[in-house]
């Protein structure tokens, strides 16, 4: 694998946000919005993005947005980012659509397919899926909470997952430590751990997971695994600080003490400002529309706006994201973002 490639530099870990989607008043798509949110994503550091996933909300799979959307992410990537970018899309449904929407993304030039869990197919069914899909682009797996269309899957569910050639990385997110270690143990087992670049997807539990390797043991020998990246909505608020934290975590997994203890003073602010944000209380209705907000706040999106007119914030969610805001500027890069907004917009 060439070194500077996006593949090489998904496998090292990075920080790659989930991209919103920027809609009109009218529920349109707003390509100049659309567009500065990714100069925003570049601009800040990361070193990937992953579009048509939970947080660019899933309805764009079936109202004719898919296109578009991959393709303007995908544009400004190629005609503005000065370092390799690695495009990872979301893909949804049974065999059929989803190798259809990877042959999309391929003929668009990203480099991976996240699979979004498929209700109604079995197990076995989920693994075919990911070899049909895997003949076309790599495959990161992607481990989505039940709270909003995830589903529980076992270790060896992960072993026979991992096991699949094509499978490059897993998300790792159902928002629940016993089940994080289900795929931990379950990529050990599958004899890939080395090859498989985990990244965390459990916005309640960042830093933990970045700072910090974990134990593993599979047919009696115990090996370390380590989450090299995160591939979070939540760092599609933020992002610049986002990039700084994830640096600083890969210098704690590599022995830095002092970074951290830095991390894990940091570890309760992150997570009480995802809990507004992601409307933990009110079972995670909210989720998009708070990205949206903090997104609002800082000028880069108009309005709240989602395509589904019901989906907003929910009652006390916009005092809870107000609370955080005050109660933790050292998350926000609100000034980075105002220095360079007008450009990302032009």
């Amino acid at each position: 694998m060439d070194p500077l490639s996006p593949l090489s530099a998904f496998a090292r870990g990075c920080a790659i946000p989930a991209h919103p989607l920027a809609l009109t008043a009218g529920r349109r798509l707003d390509e100049r919005r659309q567009r500065a949110l990714t100069r925003y994503y570049l601009a800040a550091g990361a070193g990937g993005l992953a579009v048509g996933v939970h947080t660019t909300q899933f309805a764009i799979h079936g109202n004719g947005l898919l296109r578009p959307v991959l393709e303007l992410a995908a544009e400004t990537a190629v005609a503005e980012a000065e370092r390799p970018v690695v495009l990872i899309a979301g893909a949804l449904g049974p065999t059929a659509q989803a190798v259809k929407e990877a042959e999309l993304a391929a003929s668009l030039g990203y480099h991976l397919v996240l699979l979004a869990p498929a209700a109604g197919l079995s197990e076995a069914e989920l693994l075919d899926r990911a070899r049909a899909v895997g003949e076309i682009l790599p495959v990161v797996g992607f481990y989505l909470q039940p709270a909003v269309g995830g589903r529980l899957l076992p270790a060896r569910h992960w072993a026979e997952f991992a096991a699949i050639e094509s499978v490059a990385g897993i998300k790792v997110a159902p928002f629940d430590r016993y089940r994080t270690l289900d795929v931990l143990n379950g990529v050990g087992s599958s004899g890939r751990l080395g090859e498989i670049a985990l990244y965390t997807g459990n916005d309640n539990h960042i830093l933990p997971d970045l700072a910090v390797r974990t134990r593993v043991v599979a047919g009696g020998r115990a090996m370390e695994a380590e989450f090299v990246g995160g591939l979070l909505g939540q760092w599609a608020v933020w992002t610049e600080r986002a990039v700084r934290l994830h640096t600083e975590a890969a210098a704690a997994r590599a022995g830095d003490d002092a970074a951290l203890r830095r991390l894990l003073v940091l570890d309760g602010p992150l997570t009480d400002a995802n809990a507004a944000i992601f409307d933990v209380a009110g079972g995670f209705h909210g989720c998009v529309p708070g990205i949206h907000e903090i997104l609002r706040r800082q000028g880069l999106l108009a309005g709240r706006w989602c395509l589904d007119p019901w989906e907003d914030l929910s009652p006390g969610q916009l005092e809870e994201i107000d609370r955080v805001c005050a109660a933790y500027p050292e998350l926000a890069d609100d000034d980075f973002v105002a220095e360079r907004l007008d450009r990302w917009l032009s």
